[in-house]
């Protein structure tokens, strides 16, 4: 069945306006939603909507309003199956038949077991006329994270992975590697902005001592909540990550076994420590580690621990996106940390992850790769 460029456009429309509020709008997904009305050729936009920061209101009821009246008769684009159930508001199905909106034009089904096609029957019960899959490929990508923490109880998660053109992530001495260039890691920080959290290793912590902020102009207020795993709490009390926890929250992720005292003295300097299971090494556990943090209603993570952290993630089978960087310069025979580990190497070379995207940044090339379920 073929489809009206105009429900492309419009759309791609609320795909654009759901992406403003990525890492903004969790435990929520960041729907967007377009009401047009109009007969066809002659249409016009009355209302637009994205889900509100901190996840209500959500993206439908917002354009509902905007548009008013001219509702009635119009067709809602909308980037995820409205929701049916009863939470702090009332369902957007209930919000929709209400408007006397005629068509509904939905992306994809929602898998939150609350949902789960119950808002499209809903919607035709009451005799608007659904239709799902436009540009569905595009919405699962937007809402990946919400997908993975309903489905399989853990957020999505984007690694990221800078590298020399020769494959080294860092030299061998103690001076650190700079690889990419300012557009590059402009990238990077609006990757960040749009993240619920950026999340380390201590070794990455106590190598690099990031800030992991947002520092793009105008987006400062974006950076997102910073974790770390430190299974034995040695994160040091004059880190950049301690002296700024009381302006961007900070989360510490321990095993059981970790000191008490070191415990007690981060929780003194503004950060939250929980601890979670180790991994039987003494190691946090990766998989009870996402575990804690979808409990927490953390859906997407922008991971930049480095190649160790990179490669147990790989191990584990928890990478849902991988973007590697390649800067122009090389290390040269002195050698250093190789960026890709062999666990990683092997989902790359296996096909679990997929290229799906090329750019160029400047003086550098970002290849991103997408699982394959």
């Amino acid at each position: 069945m073929s489809v009206p460029p105009s429900d492309a456009r419009y759309m791609r429309l609320a795909l654009a306006l759901g992406q403003r509020h990525l890492g903004r709008t969790w435990p929520n997904p960041s729907v967007g939603a377009v009401v047009v009305a109009g007969p066809p050729g002659a249409e016009r936009i009355v209302g637009q909507g994205v889900t509100a920061p901190g996840g209500r209101p959500h993206g439908e009821p917002l354009a509902l309003v905007q548009a008013g009246q001219a509702a009635r008769g119009a067709t809602l684009y909308v980037t995820l199956e409205p929701c049916s159930h009863h939470g702090r508001t009332p369902p957007c199905t209930e919000a929709i038949v209400a408007a006397g909106i005629a068509r509904v034009v939905s992306a994809i089904e929602d898998p939150d077991p609350r949902v789960a096609g119950r808002g499209h029957a809903l919607l035709r019960e009451a005799g608007i006329a659904v239709e799902t899959g436009l540009l569905a490929d595009m919405a699962r990508r937007d809402h990946l994270g919400h997908i993975r923490r309903v489905t399989t109880g853990r957020p999505a998660i984007h690694l990221k992975l800078a590298r020399t053109r020769d494959g080294f992530a860092a030299a061998s001495g103690p001076e650190r590697l700079r690889i990419t260039g300012p557009v590059a890691d402009g990238a990077v920080h609006l990757w960040r902005a749009h993240a619920d959290a950026i999340l380390v290793g201590i070794g990455t912590a106590r190598a690099d001592d990031p800030s992991l902020t947002v520092r793009l102009p105008g987006l400062a207020q974006r950076s997102p909540q910073r974790v770390v795993l430190d299974s034995r709490l040695v994160l040091q009390p004059q880190s950049v990550l301690v002296r700024t926890a009381h302006d961007v929250p900070t989360l510490v992720l321990a095993t059981r076994g970790a000191p008490a005292h070191a415990k007690r003295m981060l929780e003194s300097m503004g950060l939250e420590v929980v601890r979670v299971a180790d991994d039987g090494q003494g190691r946090v556990d990766l998989s009870a580690a996402l575990a804690a943090l979808a409990e927490r209603g953390l859906t997407r993570l922008c991971s930049e621990g480095g190649p160790r952290l990179a490669d147990a993630l790989a191990e584990a089978d928890l990478i849902d996106l991988c973007t590697l960087m390649t800067g122009p310069s090389e290390l040269g025979p002195t050698g250093g940390l190789p960026a890709i580990g062999p666990h990683l190497r092997a989902l790359l070379d296996g096909g679990r992850l997929r290229a799906v995207e090329a750019r160029t940044l400047g003086p550098d090339r970002a290849v991103t790769y997408e699982r394959i379920d």
